[in-house]
């Protein structure tokens, strides 16, 4: 089987694409301006000497503490080509986790994108011994000694006569070689290093353009981290096949440079199609009367079109001629808001709602569905384009083995799979079994048609509709330290943001509402008091405040009794099940979530 490497593939692709009017795109004061394939090699070979003379080593690692930008593929590119290791940082993350993630990989250096971001590097800095050097993207936010981006290029660009073998000694690294080290959640809280070598990446990259073809003639907007592999992975493929890479300007802006850029495919998590469902059906059914029964309509129309699309069997022209009127008066307006080119929609890091992946095809926006883990670099399976089953992930890419263990657990194997977690021989054999089986953790099944289904996770891990792992055990633990507080469980898997159930420890929470002459007759009055719900939510939070934004619970819930053996909730040893939680609590959970978000109110009414 052939091997590559990313410096290979970053090179060819300027050679393949030089007359291709943009590699990148990003606005400059208000305006979308191209990167040509040359531009990017001038400035990554410019970047990457300049790394080689601040006395970055090949093996060496480089953290990337930054917002998804074209900077950052950038500084990507230039670490592999001075053979130095990145390692990408979550930008949301907290200074007392960057610096668990800067200590553990030893990073000599850090670059930074904004005065923010600097700011959790000079807190640290002291703190971390192998930290030579602090580089800014932004001029302006240049401090307490850090390099701006543009000096280092500056620097790399004078030396580039002292180093006239640097495209060979670029490519002259092996495909074993370290590309990058991605920290992702342990169950136990502690973020383990992610080995991924040149071929782990560049064969993923070669077998997700077997199984989906993009072309030079496609543009996508990027908007999801860099620092997660899907995003990194999917911009190397994208690179590779000559597809126009577009930088939003913003998450938040995702809309509107949808409107600009126009692109033909966009890759998402859930959370992000769930919000374009959501807008259409509260832009829908809070219209009106008219409008309301010309959508229901339009939507009932679709899904029978669905239906028999795939399923393979043809429509009627009754059906046919509904659709098109269905697709004039609603369906074209819903592409137009997403710019009107869109070929394709991707989803990945995270399950898809059937419902909602059946709506966008109705509409005219295929969408299909990936899986996979940092692990496997990342995808182990994809949607057919011509075939998508909507409740499933699709089928494995080629070069994949994907199986099914006797426990019901999903095993892969591949060159795409890690070489281990760094520095944890440990908890890599428990990953990587001795036939090279990787265990994912997640529990599955294959249908009769061959398409993977993700029915349960095996271990506590939430994963929430963001494709944001949350490890939950730390956070419980670090409440169940307040003296208010008996018992706590995190919830959230496939949700969009994480709750906490909460058991108050009574024996302190009566004696302060006695205090302060509150007057109940049962610990449901009490715990429904706005008095008691506003203490215990101080309480609550104020032992949080390390937690990255995506972990932190939008809800507090209080509950009257605690968790028992007999109800099912504890284990003989008293760890909670957490399943068995969500299940006896299903009614307050759903009342939550629905409360949190109208519009699911609103349908499910």
């Amino acid at each position: 089987m052939s091997q590559g490497t990313l410096t290979r593939l970053f090179f060819d692709a300027v050679e393949q694409y030089a007359r291709h009017p943009a590699a990148f795109r990003r606005k400059v004061a208000g305006v979308w301006t191209p990167v040509t394939h040359r531009e990017a090699e001038e400035r990554v070979g410019a970047i990457a000497l300049g790394l080689r003379e601040l006395g970055i080593r090949p093996g060496d690692r480089v953290a990337i503490l930054a917002e998804t930008r074209l900077e950052w593929a950038l500084v990507d590119y230039a670490c592999l080509c001075a053979r130095a290791a990145d390692v990408p940082i979550y930008p949301t993350l907290p200074a007392s986790q960057v610096e668990y993630v800067l200590r553990d990989s030893g990073a000599t250096a850090v670059v930074c994108s904004t005065a923010a971001q600097l700011a959790k590097i000079v807190e640290l800095r002291g703190a971390l011994p192998t930290l030579r050097h602090v580089i800014v993207f932004e001029p302006e936010a240049k401090r307490d000694g850090a390099l701006t981006l543009a000096e280092v290029e500056a620097k790399g660009r004078a030396a580039a006569p002292r180093y006239p073998r640097f495209r060979e000694e670029a490519l002259a690294v092996e495909p074993g070689d370290l590309a990058t080290l991605i920290y992702t959640s342990g169950t136990t809280g502690q973020p383990k290093g992610v080995i991924l070598t040149h071929n782990n990446i560049w064969s993923n990259v070669m077998a997700s353009v077997a199984a989906l073809r993009m072309s030079e003639h496609d543009s996508c907007l990027s908007w999801l981290p860099l620092s997660h592999i899907l995003e990194r992975m999917v911009d190397y493929y994208f690179f590779h096949v000559g597809v126009t890479i577009n930088y939003a300007e913003s998450i938040e802006a995702v809309p509107q440079n949808l409107n600009e850029v126009r692109p033909t495919i966009l890759i998402g998590v859930p959370r992000l199609y769930e919000k374009v469902y959501a807008r259409v059906l509260e832009n829908a059914l809070t219209g009106s009367a008219l409008k309301r029964k010309i959508f229901l309509w339009a939507k009932r129309t679709g899904d029978q079109w669905a239906t028999h699309r795939l399923s393979g069997i043809p429509v009627p022209l009754g059906l046919a001629i509904r659709h098109a009127i269905a697709d004039r008066l609603v369906f074209s307006k819903l592409r137009a808001r997403t710019g009107g080119r869109i070929k394709l929609f991707v989803s990945g890091s995270a399950p898809l709602s059937a419902e909602i992946g059946r709506f966008f095809y109705s509409a005219g926006l295929p969408t299909i569905e990936g899986y996979g883990l940092t692990e496997t670099s990342p995808v182990l399976t994809l949607s057919p384009l011509d075939r998508p089953k909507f409740g499933a992930v699709g089928k494995p890419i080629p070069g994949v083995q994907v199986r099914i263990a006797p426990d019901g657990e999903i095993l892969a194997k591949g060159p795409n799979v890690m070489q281990g977690y760094y520095n944890l021989p440990d908890a890599t054999r428990e990953a990587i079994d001795a036939d090279g089986w990787f265990h994912t953790g997640d529990i599955g099944e294959f249908d009769a048609e061959g398409y993977l289904k993700i029915t349960d996770r095996k271990k506590d891990l939430i994963k929430t509709a963001g494709g944001k792992y949350i490890a939950p055990q730390p956070i419980e633990n670090a409440v169940k330290l307040n003296k208010f507080v008996a018992n706590a469980v995190v919830l959230g898997d496939q949700r969009k943001f994480p709750i906490m159930l909460v058991v108050p420890n009574f024996d302190s929470l009566e004696p302060w509402a006695r205090e302060r002459n509150l007057t109940y007759a049962s610990r449901a009055e009490l715990i429904a008091l706005s008095d008691v719900q506003a203490k215990l939510e101080r309480e609550v939070m104020g032992g949080l405040r390390d937690l990255a934004k995506f972990e932190m619970p939008k809800k507090i819930v209080l509950l009257e009794r605690d968790f028992t053996i007999e109800s099912g909730e504890l284990t003989p040893t008293l760890k909670v099940k957490r399943r068995a939680v969500e299940k006896n609590y299903k009614a307050v959970i759903d009342r939550v979530y629905a409360d949190a978000d109208p519009t699911a109110a609103t349908l499910e009414g």
